[in-house]
């Protein structure tokens, strides 16, 4: 029997939610929050049996933590996670939208990778998935394993034994795993790359993401930040319409 673990989610947009969903189905003890409060989280809570929580309390006691807000508040979490147990695995989905949403953050600008950038923010290692992902695919996806054709998702980080646990937790909930190297390489799964499934992205294009399409796309990734991905002197806008 695999061993059920205790998991906290910050953030419960469209990502937190499917993951509370995900997490709840596989028999996960899941706590869930945001910065709006418990009480905002009723009918998700409801719905999975998922624990609404402030987020103050949503590193305690956990095993693992996913951290799925905007790119801009991160800076604001270090205190959640200043007495969160020792051994915390920390999942980061989080991408940078400058003109989008996040405005400009210099370090990143620079080019830091953003997951990088998380991490020392929360000041604890982070393993970087789930954010290449369009949320449909991801929320109604998930097929049996060995299932021709099987999603594969990127994994970035610097602990085997850790990145493993998580390959493992994707593979439970219905993808396939795709070890995408250290969280320095984690480049290769930002928006722009060929990874980078936007929103909207139709479903013809799922084919493109199984095990052999997923190493592909890694591969032909580039470093340099495409234009359109960095910030402009104009500040953030919104997913309509960019800066």
């Amino acid at each position: 029997m695999k061993r059920k673990l205790k998991i906290g989610i910050i953030g419960a947009g469209n990502i937190g939610a499917t993951l509370t969903r995900h997490f709840t189905r596989l028999g996960h003890d899941v706590a869930v929050a945001n910065s709006r409060g418990p009480e905002t989280l009723a009918d998700l809570a409801r719905e999975t049996g998922a624990k609404a929580v402030p987020v103050a309390e949503a590193t305690c006691g956990r095993d693992l933590v996913v951290v799925t807000i905007p790119e801009r508040k991160v800076p604001e979490l270090p205190p959640v996670f200043r007495n969160a147990p020792a051994g915390l695995i920390v999942i980061d989905t989080g991408n940078y939208y400058p003109r989008q949403r996040d405005g400009k953050i210099e370090a990143i600008e620079n080019g830091l990778t953003e997951s990088r950038w998380v991490e020392q923010q929360l000041g604890r290692p982070v393993i970087k998935v789930f954010n290449n992902i369009n949320t449909q695919y991801l929320a109604n996806g998930g097929k049996p394993a060995g299932t021709p054709g099987r999603l594969a998702l990127p994994v970035s980080g610097d602990d085997p034994s850790v990145k493993a646990a998580i390959m493992e937790l994707v593979n439970d909930m219905g993808f396939d795993a795709v070890d995408a190297g250290g969280l320095d390489e984690s480049w290769r799964q930002q928006p722009g790359t060929p990874v980078f499934a936007a929103p909207g992205t139709p479903l013809s294009r799922a084919a493109d993401f199984d095990i052999a399409g997923v190493r592909r796309a890694l591969a032909q990734a580039t470093p340099d930040r495409k234009p359109e991905w960095r910030a402009t002197a104009r500040g953030p806008d919104n997913f309509q319409k960019a800066a």
